[in-house]
């Protein structure tokens, strides 16, 4: 039998047609031993037909290997004891079968025991790598919690910013609108307290024109009571209800605007501290409130001041009449004096 390979494409489409048609795996491997041993002049070996068939476990082959080794001897015996044979040539046979089941029984073992340290060496080395991939696989497996759990924090915290980050930007958009809002209301309440100011002073023109005009008419009226002392007492004391009434509406006009301005300064007092939070500039509305609260006890005073010098105008003509003439009896007629307001 010759040592050399058979081509190897040609070995493996037979195995692969005897594959296919016999099913059974210790007909297959005793079938691709009769076809190496025969076909191919190749001494099949445990390892050789496992590497070759890859079916069934290690020591499928070998129990195959052993069996068809058995059957070779005990038909080659049968052909070794024919009785035409020489005696001779029977002997030799019998030696050469025998040497040749020696060498193969050994081949067969030591490929055995080689092919068993190798998987026994295969076996420890998967060991030792499945054992490493578990280990892996639990870091991996670790790493991999850690990981999503740090994405799912960051999410969530992306999540949280984004809200927060809408949350602010719905809370600037609010402030902004109230600080318009404020502004406008601000403009409104400085327009409002402009026109009340004009009112105020125009209102003041008109107080102003009633007492001169009432002064006017007080000095006719002491003219005509040089002629008629009589006559001008009544129309003094028409003239005095009518400075009377006169100061009474200065006096409810005067009450009117404190309590409009004063509405107004609560009014602004309200929108100063609404706006307080966003706009800082209102402290020179309240120096200019301040200023017009002054202006209009200086107005009020200048009122009173007139009022009296009015009254002390009144008076002084009548006395120097009573001293002109001191002939003349006048009935005396209390005069009441009205205290400056």
């Amino acid at each position: 039998m010759s040592d050399i390979l058979p081509d190897e494409a040609r070995l493996a489409a037979e195995i692969d047609r005897l594959k296919a048609a016999i099913p059974k795996t210790r007909e297959l491997y005793r079938e691709v031993c009769a076809l190496l041993f025969f076909r191919f002049g190749i001494t099949p070996t445990a390892n050789r037909l496992y590497q070759l068939v890859k079916r069934g476990s290690m020591s499928t082959p070998t129990q195959v290997l052993g069996e068809f080794w058995v059957e070779l001897r005990e038909k080659s015996r049968v052909r070794i004891e024919h009785p035409d044979l020489p005696v001779e040539l029977q002997a030799a046979a019998g030696e050469l079968v025998a040497t040749l089941w020696a060498k193969s029984t050994t081949s067969a073992q030591a490929a055995l025991e080689a092919l068993r340290i190798d998987a026994e060496a295969e076996k420890a080395s998967a060991r030792n790598e499945v054992a490493s991939l578990q280990a892996e696989l639990v870091r991996t497996e670790t790493a991999l919690e850690q990981r999503t759990g740090a994405l799912l924090a960051a999410q969530v915290r992306i999540q949280e910013l984004e809200q927060a980050q809408a949350a602010g930007e719905a809370m600037r958009q609010a402030l902004e609108t109230e600080v318009a809002r404020q502004q406008d209301e601000i403009g409104a309440r400085d327009r409002a307290l402009v026109q009340a100011r004009a009112d105020f002073s125009g209102e003041l023109d008109k107080l102003r024109s009633s007492a001169e005009l009432a002064g006017e008419r007080l000095r006719a009226a002491e003219k005509r009571a040089l002629l008629e002392i009589e006559r001008e007492r009544g129309m003094n004391a028409r003239s005095q209800k009518e400075l009377e009434a006169a100061a009474r509406r200065a006096e409810q006009g005067e009450a009117r605007h404190r309590q409009e301005i004063q509405a107004l300064q609560v009014q602004l007092g309200d929108a100063r501290h609404r706006a307080g939070v966003v706009e800082g500039n209102l402290e020179a509305l309240r120096s200019s409130n301040v200023a017009y609260v002054r202006e209009l006890d200086a107005l009020r005073l200048q009122l009173a001041t007139t009022v009296a010098n009015q009254a002390a105008t009144r008076k002084r003509p009548l006395s120097s009449l009573e001293t002109s003439k001191p002939r003349r009896a006048a009935p005396k007629v209390a005069t009441r004096k009205r205290s400056p307001s």
